[in-house]
């Protein structure tokens, strides 16, 4: 299967990084969020994202407006994907809105198209089900910001072809991108239960008042190499999306995944990272 056009549901964090990459890699890219704001913001996103590409002499400015070319916007989401051969859906990790996502763009869809979700937790099998391809559904959990970090995660669901498999390979490496293959279709994967318990006992730390949030990052950049503490990165990610996904491993796995009471009283107090300006840290 070739592919040419490429749709993104979703311009938030993880939508309009991925938007960027694939139009940075030639491909005509069809964008859709729920409002003119959105649309408008993730747009800016690209658009800074580039300048700051043109900065560091990467690419010229006839370039970036080539890439931006390549991406039209809509807030209609059945006119975003009716062309397109993969749909990469990058909406919040809510369960039954992905859900009823899916079932309003099966019947949309061409016979051939793929459909691919950026979840970094739900069941693909489940999320399969809302359609009638499950054969051509998969995983393609991407990392933050996706212009950057070098690894895609594919999720197999129960049903889903290895020609489908095959093809979102070839589409990661024209990203310019690595991949690893979870072969089962189990809760958090492979990336997200091995991060998850390392944010899990992070949150304990703090919880039992063994180290500042700020030394529990530390430690991380400095013992470990890590470029991002785990505090600093479910600041950056959204801690109510933390939140959601450290619930879900709960459900799954046990109390090595329970979030503290910090964690969910942060979340009730609004304070869910860099984008309200106050999570496990402050910001400017």
């Amino acid at each position: 299967m070739e592919i040419r056009t490429i749709s993104v549901l979703g311009l938030g964090i993880m939508g309009h990084g991925i938007a960027q990459v694939a139009a940075q890699s030639g491909f005509l890219v069809s964008v859709y969020d729920i409002n003119e704001e959105a649309i408008q913001k993730g747009l800016d996103s690209i658009r800074s994202g580039l300048d700051r590409q043109i900065k560091k002499g990467k690419i010229s400015e006839s370039e970036a407006k080539t890439i931006m070319s390549k991406i039209v916007p809509s807030i209609h989401l059945i006119e975003t994907v009716k062309l397109a051969d993969v749909v990469i859906e990058a909406i919040p990790e809510i369960l039954e809105m992905k859900k009823e996502t899916f079932r309003k763009i099966d019947e949309a869809l061409k016979s051939e198209s793929i459909i691919a979700t950026n979840t970094s937790q739900f069941s693909i099998t489940e999320l399969a089900s809302s359609t009638t391809r499950a054969d051509r559904f998969i995983g393609m959990h991407w990392f933050n910001p996706p212009q950057i970090m070098r690894l895609v995660e594919l999720v197999r669901g129960l049903e889903t072809s290895d020609s489908t498999v095959e093809t979102i390979l070839r589409l990661c490496r024209q990203f310019g991108k690595e991949t690893i293959v979870c072969l089962k279709d189990t809760p958090g994967f492979l990336t997200t239960r091995i991060l998850n318990a390392f944010l899990a006992e992070a949150y304990r730390v703090v919880e039992e008042g063994i180290a500042t949030a700020e030394d529990v990052d530390k430690a991380a950049k400095l013992a470990f190499n890590h470029p991002m503490g785990p505090l600093e990165l479910a600041d950056f990610s959204g801690l109510d999306t933390a939140l959601r996904t450290a619930m879900a491993l709960e459900a799954v796995y046990g109390d090595r995944y329970k979030p503290t009471h910090t964690m969910r009283n942060l979340v009730q107090a609004g304070h869910l990272g860099r984008k309200t300006g106050r999570g496990w840290h402050h910001y400017a």
